[in-house]
């Protein structure tokens, strides 16, 4: 009986373990295809790398604006801004949850928005987000963005509470 205990006990570390390592497998894939080329298409006013994350199927919510658009109208939207807009912006995130498959994927978390960065008129900006991805063709795409302030009620604070980018142990 002793035997069969250790033997289940050791049946069911092995079987997290196998769960944990997919879902870090899953959540790099998502930092590299996703979470860092947001930030290098924010950085670099990138609206065409930026529209290569969204899956064709968008809904993009902003909670702020209570406006739900599609993939099209919110990436013009973008396209716009950043065409006239160079003003120095960076965008970090941190998370709340992240829960991923193989094929689909949760995240919530804070960001931060910085633009004029390292200067004088330096400014942040945060906000609380729930994002669903779906993997297309072997890539992560955002299929679902929604976004809020909370009513100006996010900040460093709460952005700094939040789980870094690479600290996978939490999830």
């Amino acid at each position: 009986m002793k035997t069969l205990k250790s033997f289940i006990s050791f049946v069911c570390i092995v079987f997290a373990l196998q769960i944990q390592a997919q879902e870090n497998k899953c959540l790099n894939e998502i930092n590299n295809q996703v979470w860092s080329n947001f930030t290098k298409a924010f950085e670099t006013f990138d609206h065409e790398l930026f529209g290569s994350l969204h899956a064709e199927e968008l809904v993009r919510v902003g909670g702020n604006s209570k406006l739900i658009r599609n993939k099209t109208d919110y990436i013009n939207g973008y396209t716009s801004r950043w065409k006239t807009n160079k003003t120095p912006q960076t965008i970090s995130f941190r998370f709340l949850e992240r829960i991923c498959n193989d094929t689909k994927a949760s995240e919530r978390g804070i960001y931060k928005l910085t633009v004029n960065e390292g200067l004088p008129n330096e400014q942040s900006y945060y906000g609380k987000f729930h994002v669903i991805m779906v993997k297309e063709d072997n890539l992560w795409k955002l299929l679902v963005d929604y976004d809020s302030n909370e009513d100006n009620t996010i900040n460093e604070k709460i952005y700094k509470n939040a789980f870094a980018i690479d600290d996978f142990e939490k999830y």
